[in-house]
């Protein structure tokens, strides 16, 4: 996998991408991640470069190393900006699951002047299409709108394992997030992205996500095949 020197210090897009496989269950925990060599040739980068990546990821408790018996992950989850909670998928990974994470789409988009879309962004926004994979099979699809000012050329070299990052990578800082959920037929397309039969019900969720000034930066669909995984949500204080 390549980096790019134009998004800043080699080691810290290592640093996060890394962060992301220990997120998402590519690197389980209590298992050793590839050994140094390993990520010098799959970064194309020097050994100094790997090393100040794992420091940082040791430093932020994620990853501990010892001489002679590798790197371990030591923790997988993160303190999520969402809520007091843990993400939704960190649950699943706490509970053994595997969560990989895969682009399908980004392009700029043209928005009609009747959509609801318009009235947040106005006529033109970034579109993203993302499938998450449970255990390696289709599970959730989402659609991304993002207000962002980025050029075709930038896009072309986009290549995030993180969306959130990535939007803070492009100075955009989410500071709310409002959700709706529903069930919902799954368009066609997004059937055959899952892999589940036409019109078949699934849950679907809708998220503002909005900086300080409540300004709605980022609009997203999401379509769940809760026929393979329920929706989880812990709530650690007491429910009024």
């Amino acid at each position: 996998m390549n980096v790019n020197r134009k998004k800043g210090p080699m080691y810290l897009q290592i640093k996060e991408i890394l962060k992301d496989r220990i997120l998402h269950g590519v690197y389980a925990i209590h298992t050793n991640i590839p050994s140094e060599p390993q990520l010098e040739e799959e970064f194309n980068v020097s050994k100094i470069t790997i090393r100040n990546a794992i420091k940082e990821l040791a430093q932020e408790g994620y990853l501990e190393k010892k001489s002679g018996k590798g790197t371990k992950v030591i923790a997988n989850v993160s303190s999520a900006k969402l809520s007091k909670g843990k993400r939704f998928t960190e649950l699943l990974v706490e509970e053994g699951h595997h969560i990989t994470k895969k682009v399908l789409n980004i392009k700029k988009a043209e928005l009609s002047s009747d959509s609801e879309l318009y009235f947040l962004f106005g006529s033109h926004c970034v579109q993203i299409e993302r499938l998450y994979l449970l255990d390696n099979e289709p599970y959730i699809h989402f659609t991304h709108y993002i207000l962002l000012d980025i050029s075709e050329e930038e896009l072309e070299d986009v290549n995030f394992g993180s969306l959130y990052r990535f939007l803070e990578e492009q100075n955009i800082r989410l500071e709310s997030f409002r959700d709706e959920f529903a069930v919902s037929i799954a368009p066609s397309h997004v059937s055959e992205r899952l892999n589940v039969e036409k019109d078949t019900v699934v849950l679907k969720r809708i998220r503002r996500s909005s900086d300080d000034e409540g300004n709605v930066l980022e609009y997203s669909v999401g379509y769940y095949n809760t026929g393979k995984q329920n929706y989880i949500v812990n709530y650690n204080d007491s429910i009024q």
